[in-house]
This record gives structure tokens, C-alpha cells and sequence, in this order.
């Protein structure tokens, strides 16, 4: 079953079928937006208690999909001692970057100058350092949240597939996270520089930020910007971003920052706000 699956995602074309998905999921039209939404909830069981607005006051499908949630609905741990999850969803894989390399799943690996679009520069303030990836399965809060206060330094758009990103996938398609379109969202705050990277997935119709909008996605090549000092601020556990019908996002920290907690492995349902880890280093002017 999991070598057809992989069989025909090489097969597919990855962008056409998302655009094509991309287009029933921002219709406004009631018959298209209301059976897919409906539809949508019963086959993944989505918990719409949690949800701030109900079911039919959704304007399209995107619109549901990217909900926001209850205020009080996710409680933060103490960011002045923990890292927090930066998403609902599932630990597909955590620990350390070693040679520069970060754990995929079954011996499979990629590099922190791949996932970060080709600058070694940039990928080596990391080696050494902690990952974490976890994994927004359909039925998961979509928006995605600081796992700690930063300033953002400047993000690199990476053009590339649109493999799925569950278990399966990782476990067989090389190079999974550094092979898809992506977006790299630099960050330098109390505890060090970060980074944290927007992997988008087959039928993801796109990714935004929370200061550029939507990101112009399945473009032709690597796009870099920079921002202005204090241009960009933002406080543990506040949104910077979303998906749209996807995916995963990767952590980076420097070498000696992080302890992930020991009782965190592959597999594990996490919610955002939750401590991953502690820092190991002392907030600057504590």
C-alpha cells in the first residue's frame, strides 16, 4: 500500500493538482464551500468546540480551514523557561543537528543548508544545534504560532514539490522537508537566533504570514528578503502564520539553547503553546 502511495505521488503533478484543489477551497459559492466544510468535518472528526465562529459563518473553505480558536482555548507554558509548540499536531521527529544533518525518519536525512534554500553560511549557526518537526494532520488548528519571542531578521522562499508529509512519505521519499516548497522564517530573540520553516504539502494551496499576506507559492526560484530592525516583534505564542491545506513545520535552534523534554518521541500529539523543551541558557538580562 505505502509503495503505491509514494508510486503515485511521483506521478502526480504536484503544483496542477494544487492549484486545481486550490480553487474549490477559496469558492465563496454556498453548494461548493458548505459540502466540502461539512464534509470535511465529519471525515476527520474536527473539533469544532474549540472553533471561535460556527460552522456556517465560514465565507469559503480556506476561510474554515485556517478558523481561529476560543480565546483560552490553548494555554502557554512559561516561555521564559520553555520552548512552545508552534502548532497543534504531531512530533514526526525531534533532537539534535548533527553534521549539519537533520533526522527524517529510517535513516533518512537532509541538510540544514537544503532546508534553508542553499546558504551553508546561514545553516551553520545551527549545526550542532536542536530540531523539532511536527506534523499538521488535516483535522489540526492550522495556524501557526512563535515558539518563543524574536525579532524577525528575514524569511527565504524555496521553491520545490508538493510530496504529502505524513509518516509514510517520510519514511520513504529522501530529502522529504528540504525537497518542498517551503518558507524560512528567521528569527533572533532572548534565547539566540531561530528558525522556523513552513513546509507546504500536495494539495497545500498556499502559506501566509501575518506581515506579507499570502506568499506567492510555485514560483521558479529561491526568493530571500531582509527586514528592518524592530519592524517585526513578536511575543512567544503570538500567530505568524498559516497554512492552507498543509503541512509541517521544522525548528532550528543554535548549539546550547535547547533541551528537548525526554519524554517527547516521534509520534506524539502536541498542542500548541506546550513546552517541547527547556532553555538551557538563561534569558538575556535575566
Amino acid at each position: 500500500m505505502s509503495n503505491s502511495f509514494i508510486r503515485l505521488q511521483h506521478a502526480l503533478p504536484h503544483h496542477a493538482v494544487s492549484r486545481l484543489a486550490g480553487k474549490f477551497a477559496k469558492s465563496e459559492k454556498p453548494w461548493i464551500k458548505d459540502r466540502l466544510i461539512r464534509r470535511f468535518i465529519a471525515a476527520y472528526d474536527v473539533d469544532m468546540s474549540e472553533a471561535a465562529r460556527p460552522v456556517e459563518t465560514y465565507a469559503s473553505f480556506n476561510d474554515f480551514f485556517t478558523r481561529e480558536l476560543k480565546p483560552g482555548a490553548r494555554p502557554f507554558a512559561d516561555a521564559d523557561t520553555h520552548v512552545l509548540s508552534p502548532a497543534d499536531g504531531a512530533i514526526s521527529q525531534i533532537g539534535r543537528i548533527e553534521k549539519g544533518r537533520v533526522f527524517q525518519a529510517k535513516g533518512r536525512e537532509f541538510t540544514a543548508t537544503q532546508l534553508l534554500g542553499g546558504d551553508p553560511a546561514l545553516a551553520e549557526h545551527y549545526n550542532g544545534g536542536s530540531f523539532a518537526t511536527i506534523y499538521l494532520s488535516p483535522k489540526d488548528y492550522h495556524r501557526v504560532h512563535m515558539p518563543a519571542a524574536g525579532e524577525l531578521l528575514g524569511t527565504i522562499y524555496v521553491p520545490g514539490d508538493l510530496f504529502s508529509v505524513n509518516q509514510v512519505t517520510a519514511e520513504n521519499v529522501d530529502d522529504l522537508f528540504a525537497r518542498n516548497e517551503r518558507l524560512a522564517c528567521m528569527f533572533d530573540g532572548p534565547h539566540g537566533s531561530f528558525a522556523s520553516v513552513m513546509v507546504g504539502a500536495m494539495i497545500v494551496a498556499g502559506i501566509e504570514t501575518v506581515w506579507g499576506g499570502r506568499e506567492h507559492a510555485h514560483a521558479p526560484r529561491v526568493r530571500s528578503a531582509t527586514f528592518a530592525e524592530g519592524e517585526h516583534r513578536f511575543a512567544a505564542g503570538d500567530e505568524m502564520g498559516r497554512f492552507f491545506l498543509g503541512s509541517t513545520v521544522v525548528l532550528l535552534f543554535e548549539p546550547g539553547r535547547v533541551e528537548w523534554d525526554a519524554a517527547l518521541s516521534a509520534g506524539d500529539s502536541v498542542k500548541m503553546g506546550e513546552a517541547l523543551g527547556r532553555w538551557v541558557q538563561p534569558k538575556a538580562g535575566a
